[in-house]
């Protein structure tokens, strides 16, 4: 969709956030565990990212308000016996999950 302006840097994050966590879930369908991501995997995997390289968003307010806004959940606790209990993981939720399909739906449009 040619909008004329520059992505919203934001809006990128959330989307990559997602993608992420919607991947990570897709990935390891069967073993619950494994289908959330710590921060630091998060971390990991978007350090490349146009936003977060140039320190446009800051990757923990951005998954904060991803959180608070029902499109991730964090979990605490779980997992395998060596996983530390206090640190929580981050799972892409149902409404998270339409956002993502709504957001790269409108980047495929045609203009």
């Amino acid at each position: 969709m040619a909008t004329g302006g520059p992505p919203d840097p934001v809006r990128a994050t959330f989307v990559a956030i997602l993608q992420q966590l919607n991947r990570a879930e897709s990935i390891h369908e069967g073993r619950d565990h494994q289908q959330a991501l710590y921060l630091d995997e998060l971390e990991r995997s978007l350090r490349r990212f146009w936003a977060v390289d140039e320190k446009r968003v800051k990757l923990p307010l951005a998954l904060g308000l991803l959180v608070h806004n029902g499109l991730v959940r964090a979990e605490s606790g779980g997992g395998p016996p060596a996983a530390d209990p206090r640190r929580p993981r981050y799972r892409i939720t149902t409404e998270g999950k339409q956002f993502l399909v709504d957001a790269l739906a409108k980047t495929d449009r045609i203009a």
